[in-house]
């Protein structure tokens, strides 16, 4: 392991929000008081919709925004009143901010050159650096001469040669084409299993947030709607929210009344034995769903997707749409009749009111 390596490695400090909240006046409240602990060198994701505060978190951690109320701590000292460059982080941002006039070598080394590093030192933190991120053969590059992930990578560069504990992303992979971001999430997984650095990644891309978390934080108009590994979230969402906000397809919610026995849809098909009567919503993921010819569900195709690998079904069933992920060439013609079945322990069950998950409605996941 490169000194570097080992630098940032030690470095890495736990983050502590501490009732933290953002309110520009008493009626735009950005982010309620919110509490979350990130571990040290753990890979943390934040993940929302546009305009939930994920971007405005990051900044309070940063230091670039101010907190309206509430702590944050880092390492276990308070930082919230600190300005940025005292904090120990280091921020990769979504346009990259290099400097165009300056080579990749001299983008690098900026911050070591203001902090007043001895020259010989740079060159050598400049080049453990470049070769990391593979560009050794860029150094005397302007940005102009960069492709977007090359580009990307000396933003990275620059931010880690200063040995932060705590790397902060800005949604850096927005402006990259698909390929290109698949690849940059590689490379930014094996360089966080390289460092070790607590990294907190901002991101409304759940593809993103499901390869690359230890754990996601998932934000809703700057609320917590769940922080757990992609797995449970995935497979144990908290809310109705977390539900519909990942899967692509996301999980099929279907409104459903429960008479003390029985789950039956709006038109009075049964779906699952439980035990609470009252309005419910059933969510089932849509590779759940099985299309076979005893199926005791009816339903009718409306539209269909074939996506190469595996087709997404769209049919009618009981006045909603419903979604099912099926393996690629089955022939069905639109307006077919078909049988669906749901297996109970794929089932989950959510509060009709608040939308949260009712827990183990149906046995384990």
């Amino acid at each position: 392991m490169a000194a570097i390596d080992t630098a940032i490695r030690a470095a890495a400090a736990a983050i502590a929000l501490k009732g933290v909240s953002k309110a520009y006046d008493a009626h735009s409240v950005v982010i309620p008081p919110l509490d979350a602990e990130l571990r040290a060198g753990e890979f943390t994701v934040v993940l929302g919709p546009s305009g939930c505060g994920k971007s405005t978190l990051l900044q309070m951690i940063a230091g670039l925004e101010r907190v309206s109320g509430g702590a944050i701590l880092i390492g276990g000292r308070e930082v919230q009143d600190l300005e940025p460059k005292l904090r120990g982080c280091a921020m990769v941002f979504q346009n990259y901010a290099l400097y165009p006039h300056m080579s990749v070598f001299d983008n690098i080394a900026y911050s070591l050159k203001v902090a007043g590093m001895p020259k010989g030192e740079r060159i050598a933190r400049v080049g453990a650096v470049a070769r990391m991120l593979g560009l050794d053969e860029l150094l005397g590059r302007k940005p102009a001469q960069l492709s977007g992930g090359q580009r990307q990578r000396v933003a990275i560069g620059r931010a880690i040669v200063r040995e932060p504990g705590v790397l902060l992303f800005d949604e850096p992979l927005s402006n990259l084409d698909a390929q290109l971001r698949h690849d940059m999430r590689i490379e930014l997984a094996d360089l966080h299993r390289r460092i070790g650095a607590t990294t907190v990644f901002v991101t409304h891309d759940q593809v993103e947030a499901m390869t690359l978390a230890d754990r996601i934080l998932i934000l809703n108009k700057g609320r917590i709607e769940q922080f757990d590994t992609p797995r449970a979230i995935y497979h144990r969402p908290a809310s109705v929210f977390v539900a519909k906000f990942i899967g692509a397809p996301p999980m099929n919610v279907l409104p459903v009344t429960g008479d003390g026995m029985t789950l039956r849809l709006a038109d009075g098909q049964a779906v699952a034995q439980h035990a609470d009567s009252g309005q419910f919503l059933l969510g089932i993921r849509p590779e759940d769903v099985t299309a076979s010819a005893k199926g005791p569900l009816q339903a009718q195709l409306r539209y269909r997707e074939d996506l190469g690998s595996h087709s997404v079904l769209a049919v009618d069933l009981a006045g909603s749409t419903l979604r099912i992920a099926t393996p690629f060439g089955a022939e069905l013609e639109i307006s077919a009749k078909l049988a669906l079945d749901f297996s109970p322990t794929r089932l989950h069950l959510f509060d009709a009111g608040t939308g949260q998950a009712i827990a183990n409605a149906f046995g384990p996941h």
